[in-house]
């Protein structure tokens, strides 16, 4: 990894360390983790790290998306994915992807129309109340959504989501760490069970 990927890397690890910490639960490990929207999934190694899946699959539904570099988002997810075992990219829709998991993860899920414009995507793809059903359908009974948004305004929109849905929160965490002071507002970490 090039220095700004392992940077993230390490300050998406320091999310989750912190969070886990600050709920005391015990950590899951050994299922099966699925982040949605993961982009190209630079992450994926701060997720193995972390959780030690069985499975790794990170879900982008712009997956064929070209950048400046003359590859697409695949191209590069595939890299990110190819040292980790069970790890995979899939470009799909999370909205219709079906897929049991134990731990369900969403980095900054947009929930508002300001956040997916940001990105330079079309306004049909804001579909939250959809997506948080899905991932309430995916998540396996005993399993835990994990769930982090740009600052309390942000978050608070996507509680009241998740609530609809049929998830109830099991903590929430949010003090910026050393690795995140690049960021505007402090990420607000979420984890979150089946009702």
């Amino acid at each position: 990894m090039n220095s700004a990927t392992s940077t993230h890397n390490y300050e998406y690890l320091d999310i989750l360390d912190r969070a886990w910490a600050e709920s005391g639960l015990t950590r899951p490990c050994g299922g099966v983790v699925c982040d949605m929207g993961c982009a190209s999934f630079s992450y994926a190694a701060a997720l193995q790290a972390f959780f030690g899946p069985r499975e790794l699959v990170g879900v982008e539904v712009e997956g064929h998306r070209l950048f400046r570099d003359g590859y697409a988002r695949i191209d590069h997810a595939s890299g990110y994915v190819a040292e980790i075992p069970n790890a995979r990219f899939v470009v799909a829709d999370y909205v219709t992807y079906e897929l049991p998991a134990d731990v369900i993860t969403a980095w900054f899920p947009f929930v508002t129309p300001a956040a997916i414009l940001a990105w330079r995507l079309p306004l049909s793809l804001l579909m939250p109340e959809r997506i948080f059903a899905r991932i309430c359908h995916n998540l396996r009974p005993a399993g835990v959504f994990l769930m982090v948004n740009h600052g309390i305004q942000e978050a608070d929109i996507a509680d009241d989501l998740c609530t609809a849905a049929g998830l109830r929160r099991s903590f929430r965490f949010a003090e910026p760490g050393v690795l995140s002071i690049h960021r505007r507002r402090a990420a607000v970490v979420s984890g979150w069970t089946r009702t």
